[in-house]
C-alpha cells in the first residue's frame, strides 16, 4: 500500500473490530488510528487504543468514563463516552470506517460516518436492512463509498463488474447451511440454543449463529445484496455450500461464473476492504483445494428453512418491511436463546409480526427507530400470543 490511511474503528472490541486491530498490527506503518470506540469493555478499548496511539478512545456506557481515564493516563489519546460522543467519533473524518457496531445501536454512527464522504466498511448489517434507502442515499449524497465486510458480500464485490451491472444474469450468495441443514423439521422443533450456536464453519456471536442455524442470514443478506449491488430482486439468488470455500458468485449474461474463494476466515474480508483499492499481506490460512478435495452445492430448502421466504417477501415489499423484518426476528432470537420460545417459532413470530405491524415506509433516520420500536412491541405481542 502506498499513502498512510487514517482509520476509525467503531466496535473496537468486537470479534470484527478486533480481527481488524489485528490486521493494522501486521502492517503499523501504513495506517493512524483516529478513534476507536466500544460499548462496555473498558479493558480491551484501553489496550487497543494505547497499541495503537488512537487518537481517541470512546466508551458508550458513560459509566465507565472514569475507569477509561485511569486506564489510558499517561497516554495522548482523547478519552469520550455516551452515544453522542460515539456519533461524533464517527465524524472526525477518517479516510476508513469500520462501522462493527451490532444492532440497531450502529445506525447513527454509520449515517454520520457516510456523511462526512471517506470509505465506510460496513459490517452492521441492521444499517443496510432496516434503513438501506437512507444509507445509500446518505452514501450518494456525500460522495461516500461503501464496503461490504461481510464474506459474501465483499465476495460478490470483487467478483461484480461495477460498471456495467446490466450484464450481470445473477448474484449467488452461497451459504453453510448451519447446523441443522441435515436435521427434519420434528428433530429441529427440540434444537436448544447450546446446539443452534455451534456453527460448523465460523466463530461467531451467539445471535448471527443463531440467523445462521435459521437461515435467516441469508435473508438478511439477500436484503443487503439489494441495495449494495443494483441488480434488482429477481437477479438475486442463494446456494447452499457446506464447505464455506466459495464466498458467493456472479453469474454474467454469457454464462461465465465468476466466483471468490477464501478459507472462512473473517480476516480477508476485512483486510481487502482495509486495503481497497490495493490488496495487503494477511496472516490467514491459504487455501488448499487439494486437501478440501470437493466442493458440494446444493439448493436452498424453503420448507424447513422458511425465514429465507419470508425475507425475500420484505425485500421485494420494500419500505417499512425489512425493518420490521429485522427488529422481529431480533427479539425472536433473543427469546429463543432465553429459553422462552422453541426454534420454529422463530420465523413463525417474525411472520406474524409482518402481519400484525405494517408502517408507512421510513423517510428518516428517526422513523426507523420508531418503527424498530414498534415492531419489537408487536413481536413480543405475537409471543405472548404463541405461548398462550
Amino acid at each position: 500500500m502506498s499513502a498512510r490511511k487514517s482509520v476509525t474503528i467503531l466496535g473496537a472490541t468486537g470479534s470484527v473490530g478486533t480481527s481488524t486491530l489485528d490486521l493494522i498490527a501486521q502492517a503499523p506503518d501504513a495506517f493512524d488510528v483516529v478513534a476507536l470506540t466500544a460499548q462496555n469493555d473498558v479493558d480491551g478499548l484501553a489496550a487497543a487504543a494505547r497499541a495503537t496511539r488512537a487518537g481517541l478512545a470512546v466508551i458508550g456506557n458513560e459509566a465507565h468514563f472514569g475507569a477509561l481515564c485511569d486506564a489510558l493516563a499517561g497516554t495522548d489519546t482523547e478519552v469520550a463516552a455516551g452515544r453522542g460522543a460515539i456519533i461524533e467519533a464517527a465524524r472526525r473524518g477518517a479516510d476508513w470506517t469500520m462501522a462493527s457496531i451490532v444492532g440497531s445501536a450502529g445506525l447513527s454512527p454509520v449515517m454520520a460516518a457516510l456523511e462526512g464522504g471517506g470509505t465506510v466498511a460496513l459490517a452492521n448489517k441492521e444499517a443496510l436492512v432496516s434503513a438501506g434507502a437512507l444509507m445509500t442515499r446518505a452514501a450518494r449524497e456525500s460522495g461516500a463509498r461503501l464496503l461490504p465486510v461481510d464474506s459474501e458480500h465483499n465476495a460478490v464485490f470483487q467478483c461484480l463488474d461495477h460498471q456495467a451491472p446490466e450484464r450481470v444474469a445473477r448474484i449467488i450468495l452461497t451459504a453453510s447451511g448451519g447446523p441443522f441443514r441435515d436435521w427434519s423439521l420434528d428433530a429441529m422443533a427440540s434444537v436448544t440454543p447450546a446446539q443452534a450456536v455451534k456453527h460448523p464453519n465460523w466463530s461467531m456471536g451467539a445471535k448471527i449463529s443463531v440467523d445462521s442455524a435459521t437461515m435467516m442470514n441469508k435473508g438478511l443478506e439477500l436484503i443487503e445484496a439489494f441495495h449494495l449491488f443494483p441488480v434488482g430482486t429477481d437477479r438475486l439468488d442463494i446456494l447452499v455450500h457446506r464447505q464455506s470455500v466459495v464466498h458467493s458468485m456472479v453469474e454474467y449474461i454469457d454464462g461465465s461464473v465468476i466466483a471468490q474463494l477464501g478459507t472462512p476466515d473473517m480476516r480477508t474480508p476485512i483486510a481487502y476492504a482495509l486495503a481497497w483499492p490495493d490488496r495487503m499481506e494477511t496472516p490467514c490460512e491459504r487455501l488448499d483445494l487439494a486437501r478440501i478435495g470437493r466442493l458440494d452445492f446444493e439448493a436452498a430448502d424453503m420448507v424447513r428453512f422458511p425465514a429465507i421466504a419470508i425475507a425475500r417477501a420484505a425485500m421485494e415489499a420494500g419500505g417499512a418491511r425489512p425493518a420490521v423484518l429485522n427488529a422481529a426476528n431480533e427479539e425472536a432470537v433473543a427469546a429463543f436463546l432465553a429459553g422462552r420460545i422453541g426454534f420454529l417459532d422463530i420465523a413463525a413470530i417474525v411472520r406474524d409480526t409482518l402481519d400484525r405491524y405494517d408502517p408507512p415506509a421510513p423517510a428518516t433516520l428517526d422513523d426507523v427507530f420508531v418503527i424498530d420500536r414498534e415492531a419489537r412491541l408487536n413481536a413480543a405481542m405475537a409471543m405472548e400470543s404463541a405461548v398462550a
